[in-house]
C-alpha cells in the first residue's frame, strides 16, 4: 500500500530526476523510434520528456505500483500538456490504464504484450536482482527484431548489469559517464532460444490442509511464506460466514488460509502492486478457491465500507509509518462495528500508541520475532 491520495495533489514544479533516468533523457536526441516502452525510478520523467520531444511516437510507461501510476500520470499530464505543474483534482480514473496525450501509463503485472521498437529501462543498483533479470528478459521478448534496448544505472562502476545484458544480446555498448552512472545500448538480432522461469510455486499448511501459492520477483518475500504472514494465519479466528479483508495481500497466503477455513467465508485481497494481485489471483485458481476476490489500489478502499468481520494486514516498514496509517484507517472504514483488526509488525512502539486511538480492546499476540496486535472497531463511532 502507499500513501493516501489527497483530494487535490500538488505536483512539485521540479521533481528530482533519478540519475539513471537522466541518462535516458540525455540520450533522447538519438531516439527516432515510434513504439517505445519504458520504466521509471521517479515519476515518469523520461516518458514525459520523450512524449514532449517525440509527438508522433506512442510511448508506454509501465509501472507495478498503483500509487506510482497515479503520481506519474499527474506529472506526465502536466509535462506533455505544457502546463505549469499545479494542484490536480482527483478524477477517479482507472489506475490500470491512464493516458496523457501520446504517453500511456500502464499498471500491470507484466509489460504489455506488444511489439516495440525501443525499450528504455531504468535500473536501480540497490534493487532486486531477480526482478531486474526478469524485466531484462521480458524487454528482449517485447522488442521487434532490430529493435533497441537502452538500460541505465546510477552505478558508474557497474559490471553486473553489463554481464546480464551480455547474456541476452550479442553486442552491448557501454557508455559510462563521470560519476553519473552508465548507459547501455543493445540491439535485438534474434529471439532467445530458452526463457528462464522466474515464477515460483510454494506450499504451506494450515489446519492440516496443504495450501499452494505463487510468487514472482517484485512481490514481497518472493519464494517464501513470510513469517509475518504465518503469524497472522496462526492468530486469526472468525466465523463460518465471515467477510475477511487481507490488506497488502502480497502473494495471497493469508487470504488463501482464510478462504480455506470455510466455503461460506468471503475474502477480499487488496494490494497496490500489480504483481501481488496477479499472484493472488493465480494462487486462488491453483487452490480451487472461488471465494477470493482481488482489488488493485493504493488507498485500501474496497467499495464496501462497514461490511467486514476481520481485517488482517502486514504493512511495510518504510515511509515513516504513513502506509501503516493507511492500513489502520482503511481497516476502521472496512470493519463492521465490533469487527476485528489484526496487524503484524516488528516495530511495536508506533502501533501500541496509535491503535488504541482508533480501536478498542487492543492486545498483543507474540509469535517469535513478530507481534500481532488485535483491536476491535468501536460499536459507536
Amino acid at each position: 500500500m502507499s500513501r493516501k491520495n489527497k483530494k487535490h495533489r500538488e505536483i512539485p514544479a521540479a521533481l528530482r530526476v533519478p540519475p539513471a533516468e537522466q541518462l535516458l533523457i540525455d540520450d533522447l536526441p538519438t531516439v527516432e523510434e515510434q513504439r517505445i516502452l519504458c520504466t521509471t525510478l521517479g515519476r515518469g520523467q523520461f516518458a514525459a520528456e520523450a512524449g514532449r520531444r517525440l509527438p508522433a511516437a506512442r510511448i508506454i510507461l509501465h509501472v507495478f505500483d498503483a500509487y506510482l501510476a497515479e503520481e506519474s500520470r499527474h506529472f506526465v499530464v502536466a509535462h506533455t500538456s505544457h502546463l505549469e505543474p499545479e494542484a490536480f483534482l482527483e478524477d477517479g480514473a482507472n489506475l490500470s490504464v491512464a493516458t496523457a496525450q501520446n504517453v500511456e501509463i500502464v499498471c500491470t503485472a507484466d509489460f504489455p504484450e506488444s511489439e516495440f521498437d525501443l525499450v528504455a529501462l531504468t535500473v536501480d543498483p540497490r534493487g532486486e536482482a531477480e526482478l531486474t533479470r526478469d524485466l531484462l528478459q521480458t524487454a528482449h521478448e517485447r522488442l521487434r527484431l532490430g529493435g533497441r534496448l537502452l538500460a541505465a544505472t546510477s552505478n558508474d562502476e557497474d559490471q553486473w548489469l553489463h554481464d546480464e545484458l551480455r547474456k541476452l544480446f550479442p553486442k552491448v555498448t557501454r557508455c559510462p559517464t563521470e560519476k553519473k552512472g552508465v548507459l547501455y545500448r543493445a540491439t535485438k538480432t534474434a529471439t532467445l532460444r530458452k526463457l528462464k522461469q522466474f515464477d515460483f510455486e510454494f506450499a504451506f499448511r494450515d489446519r492440516e490442509r496443504l495450501i499452494k501459492g505463487v510468487s514472482r520477483p517484485g512481490v514481497f518475500n518472493h519464494r517464501n511464506l513470510d513469517a509475518g504472514a504465518r503469524a497472522l494465519i496462526n492468530t486469526m479466528q472468525f466465523g463460518d460466514t465471515a467477510r475477511v479483508l487481507d490488506m497488502g495481500c502480497g502473494s495471497g497466503a493469508v487470504a488463501f488460509a482464510a478462504a480455506c477455513r470455510g466455503e461460506n467465508v468471503a475474502v477480499v485481497a487488496i494490494d497496490s502492486h500489480a504483481r501481488a494481485i496477479d499472484c493472488t489471483e493465480r494462487g486462488a485458481v491453483l487452490n480451487g478457491l472461488t471465494n477470493v476476490s482481488t482489488i488493485l489500489n493504493a488507498d485500501g478502499e474496497t467499495g464496501a465500507a462497514g461490511t467486514f468481520d476481520l481485517v488482517v494486514g502486514n504493512p511495510p516498514y518504510y515511509s515513516d509509518f504513513r502506509i501503516s496509517e493507511i492500513f489502520l484507517q482503511a481497516a476502521r472504514r472496512a470493519l463492521k462495528p465490533g469487527g476485528t483488526v489484526l496487524i503484524v509488525t516488528k516495530a511495536l512502539a508506533w502501533y501500541e500508541e496509535r491503535m488504541p486511538e482508533l480501536f478498542d480492546d487492543v492486545k498483543r499476540h507474540q509469535h517469535k520475532l513478530y507481534t500481532v496486535l488485535e483491536g476491535r472497531k468501536p460499536i459507536a463511532n
